[in-house]
């Protein structure tokens, strides 16, 4: 089954490097972009979105205050959290918004299995 990805980070050069990955790993999944979270916001609220890989550091809000907003629209969206900034605090912040923590420089592998649980979980929450 095909999905929605939403990446977004304030660097270009970040986004493209999720997008390759998810090209290469799930090319048939449809993917929009943003670069901070308010346009992440609007885009989810026009957009069904099932999974959302969001930067942490961004202007403005950081990813993990975007995410309970985005889970406040569609509670069964699978979240991840990719930053460099890893931190215990961050990675409880984290696990408190539901959402799953990836270590920047993201690899394919790393996203990869990332993905494969985000297709467990969304497939286990189909009637």
């Amino acid at each position: 089954m095909a999905y929605n990805v939403l990446i977004v980070d304030d660097s270009k050069l970040a986004r493209m490097a999720v997008a390759k990955g998810l090209n290469t790993l799930r090319p048939g999944w449809t993917r929009v972009e943003a670069t901070n979270a308010d346009e992440a916001l609007a885009l989810a609220k026009q957009t069904a979105v099932d999974i959302a890989l969001l930067d942490f550091n961004m202007p403005g809000r950081d990813g993990l205050s975007l995410a309970a907003d985005i889970r406040e629209l569609n509670p069964n969206i699978v979240v991840a959290l990719i930053s460099a900034n890893v931190q215990q605090e961050i990675l409880d912040r984290t696990a408190q918004v539901g959402g799953l923590f990836l270590a920047k420089p993201l690899t394919e592998a790393a996203l990869d299995t990332f993905l494969l649980a985000a297709e467990a979980r969304l497939n286990a929450s189909k009637p």
